[in-house]
């Protein structure tokens, strides 16, 4: 799917900030080709990885316990039972080509989760294209699989911010469980930029809240105080991997550099539901389809 480029030892890295990972970011940016998994990111249902395949390789794998998307990020692929995979060069060239998965599927290309879903191929022509925001927060989103479609837990949009506009605006966050207004879920993103040195800056914060116990509050996260806040600023790069665990969200892309992200979302119940920043609501400027 996509190549990542090499990480400098660790011996050659200046010490850590305060609130910094080995890789920045918080510990909340990882090696999209590397992946991560539930325990490696310390939650419960997401694993992501990046897969650039030769032309004359073989992909094999078994889904094992989770539901499992194969995105085509560009390129095509002979896929045994489905045929010919993919129409894009690359993500800015448009829609994506998807293969989604059961648990205990086998795939051959050339969470705990129940689902007695078939294995289905989800044609570029099947993505649903919404254009949200206005103005400097106008950015194109491909729903690949939303809540209205048939899956186990998975929740895949692709959002492509032009260059110097803002997206997943106003900020807004879905790490709590209340029916009819938010659900806990978690969320990554992987990055990809035109041109390829491009940036983008993304916030993750948690607003102040009273902590009565610390033993009532989620074990911390590189870059957060004793009272549980979170915040958050990542310049992410072209195949960045960035994990969302709780808190409120943004993404900037700077000027000159289209954006593109790919949004995996999963939890308990599969619904998206969220909660906008309150002190930014006057600003939203898009309803959710």
């Amino acid at each position: 799917m996509s190549a990542n480029s090499p990480s400098p030892s660790s011996r050659a890295l200046p010490p850590p900030l305060a609130g910094e990972g080995r890789g920045g970011g918080g510990g909340l940016v990882h090696n999209a080709a590397e992946g991560i998994r539930p325990a490696t990111a310390g939650w419960t249902y997401l694993s992501f990885r990046t897969v650039q395949r030769k032309a004359d390789e073989e992909l094999t794998g078994e889904t094992g316990n989770e539901e499992t998307a194969l995105i085509w990020l560009g390129g095509t692929a002979d896929v045994e039972g489905f045929g010919t995979v993919g129409e894009r060069e690359d993500v800015f060239g448009g829609k994506p080509s998807t293969l989604l998965l059961p648990p205990g599927q086998r795939y051959r290309v050339p969470a705990p989760a129940a689902s007695t879903l078939p294995a289905r191929l989800i044609q570029p022509d099947e993505v649903r294209v919404e254009i949200r925001g206005k103005g400097v927060t106008e950015r194109r989103i491909h729903w690949i699989v939303s809540e209205k479609d048939p899956a186990a837990r998975l929740l895949l949009v692709e959002v492509l911010t032009p260059a110097g506009h803002w997206s997943t605006y106003p900020p807004h966050k879905h790490d709590e469980d209340k029916a009819g207004v938010e659900r806990a879920l978690e969320e990554l993103y992987y990055y990809q930029f035109n041109p390829r040195q491009g940036f983008a800056f993304q916030g993750i914060y948690t607003k102040p809240f009273p902590t009565p116990s610390s033993a009532s509050l989620p074990p911390p996260l590189v870059g957060e105080g004793r009272g549980g806040g979170l915040n958050v600023s990542i310049r992410a790069r072209h195949d960045d991997l960035v994990l969302v665990p709780r808190g409120y969200h943004v993404v900037s892309a700077a000027p000159g550099y289209d954006c593109y992200y790919l949004n995996a979302m999963a939890g308990a119940v599969r619904e998206w539901l969220f909660t906008t920043d309150p002190d930014h609501e006057w600003l939203m400027d898009w309803k959710k389809n």
